[in-house]
């Protein structure tokens, strides 16, 4: 089925996300997907004696012959999609279609196949932050002892190093990695536990066979390479989607926090940092000077949706009623496949930026020039009270100068004029020298530790994907 843009086709569909990650959530995978769990089930049988040889090799034969035109043809009959499929699998199985699906109920199937591709998903997304903590390392070994303004409150504070702040992004970044990983290592499937959980279903049509409801399922889901809920209804516990939904969005906002902050950085205001601009694109269709962060704020709209998908994530686990009910089944349609293309595309782009970003290291350089010397009244303030002076006194006389300052600074001049200012106030050159005053004002020297723990987290990344032997 080819869909055309005569018609709604969500934006991931076409654009956003790329085709690997669109492959996973496809209609045609899902339905091959079914058709593994159908024909492992058909083996375990096979291994208790119910199943032939020669059934479970017609199955396995058509297991990749998915027919959606058919099964779609049969659903608008039977009103239930598993039914559907079912049919269409076993018109394609002369010999072993009678057996499928012997014993199960539908999320039986299905819950199996959503974990399966939950978990081929969430592997991609790990490959997704591998490199965009490699791209970050990279950028902090680089700019770690580069000195910057750091803001508070949107305001200038102190001096940072810029390595230091991808840092900042990077540390985060690593958690949700981290986060992932042990959420992908342990996704469990539903098992094959019957229409309540009680596998009452298997263990009648075992009865005589030696195999026991509780062999058979093991059976099976090792051969779907799939661990297993022991307790389960007739679902796996929603729980576990809603910890899906819940991981990605903690990605999701270390992506939004990235993203928020390049969109100031990049503002002119700022000019520290910038989107790469291709020769030919077009910021604004009434503006024509326009360099808009198209990439970053795209970044911002995704992780904004998927935080929203929690909710009925949430809705979900907290409201299956008793063994199971139905409202859960049209939501889940949506927003598993819908979180993981989103963030896809996000770390896509978030990978591009990194790797292709542009620094201005004048504009660095022009705002720690301008906001700096405020900063570095504090080494002031510990000297003059090192030479004698009263803290208080020495308190009042540097916000006297810095207010006086930052006047001079608000009204648009080119440099800053404190250090100037300090070094011809009086009550200052009773305890420390012009010398001492400009020595202890160079702003950009007032890093701290910053640049070795930028560095040292940059080791841990590498060690975390490059471990020694």
């Amino acid at each position: 089925m080819l869909f055309q843009h005569d018609t709604y086709i969500s934006p991931l569909t076409w654009r956003y996300s790329d085709q690997a990650m669109r492959h996973i959530w496809s209609e045609v995978h899902k339905r091959r997907l079914m058709r593994r769990v159908w024909v492992a089930l058909a083996a375990a049988q096979q291994e208790a004696g119910l199943v032939s040889a020669e059934q479970l090799a017609d199955l396995q034969s058509q297991a990749e012959n998915v027919d959606l035109e058919r099964a779609l043809e049969i659903e608008k009959e039977t009103r239930h999609d598993v039914m559907a499929e079912i049919r269409t699998f076993a018109e394609q199985c002369p010999v072993g279609g009678g057996i499928i699906h012997w014993g199960a109920t539908s999320a039986d199937i299905t819950d199996n196949v959503d974990v399966l591709r939950l978990r081929d998903a969430a592997a991609i997304l790990l490959n997704r932050l591998r490199d965009l903590l490699l791209a970050l390392v990279e950028r902090i070994e680089i700019t770690a002892h580069l000195p910057v303004m750091a803001h508070t409150h949107i305001q200038p504070a102190e001096p940072t190093t810029l390595g230091y702040r991808f840092a900042v992004y990077a540390q985060d970044l690593l958690d949700d990695y981290h986060e992932l990983h042990h959420l992908w290592a342990n996704l469990r499937g539903k098992g094959l536990k019957g229409a309540v959980g009680t596998q009452a279903s298997y263990q009648e049509l075992l009865t005589g066979t030696g195999m026991s409801a509780e062999r058979m399922e093991a059976a099976a889901m090792t051969a779907l390479g799939l661990p297993y809920f022991p307790i389960a209804t007739q679902t796996y516990t929603r729980q576990q989607d809603f910890r899906v939904q819940q991981t990605l969005a903690g990605i999701s906002a270390s992506l939004h926090k990235f993203a928020l902050d390049f969109r100031i950085l990049q503002s002119p205001p700022f000019g520290e940092w910038a989107e790469p601009f291709g020769r030919h694109q077009v910021g604004s269709s009434a503006m024509p000077f326009k360099r808009n962060p198209i990439n970053t704020e795209n970044i911002c709209s995704l992780a904004r949706f998927v935080a929203g998908l929690m909710f009925p994530a949430w809705d979900n686990a907290s409201q299956a009623i008793l063994e199971r009910s139905l409202d859960d089944s049209a939501n889940r349609r949506l927003f598993q496949p819908e979180a993981f293309l989103a963030v896809d595309e996000m770390l896509a782009r978030a990978v591009r930026l990194v790797k292709e970003m542009v620094l201005d290291e004048r504009g660095m350089a022009r705002n720690l020039a301008l906001y700096g010397p405020f900063a570095a009244t504090e080494r002031v303030l510990m000297a003059l009270v090192a030479a004698g002076a009263s803290r208080q006194d020495g308190h009042e006389w540097l916000r006297e100068n810095s207010l006086r300052a930052w006047q001079v600074v608000q009204r648009g001049a080119a440099a800053n004029p404190l250090l100037d200012l300090l070094c011809q106030d009086s009550r200052l050159l009773t305890y420390l020298t012009p010398g001492q005053i400009q020595t202890l004002m160079h702003a950009e020297t007032h890093i701290g530790t910053a640049p070795t723990r930028a560095l040292a987290l940059a080791q841990t990344i590498k060690t975390t994907f490059f471990p020694s032997p």
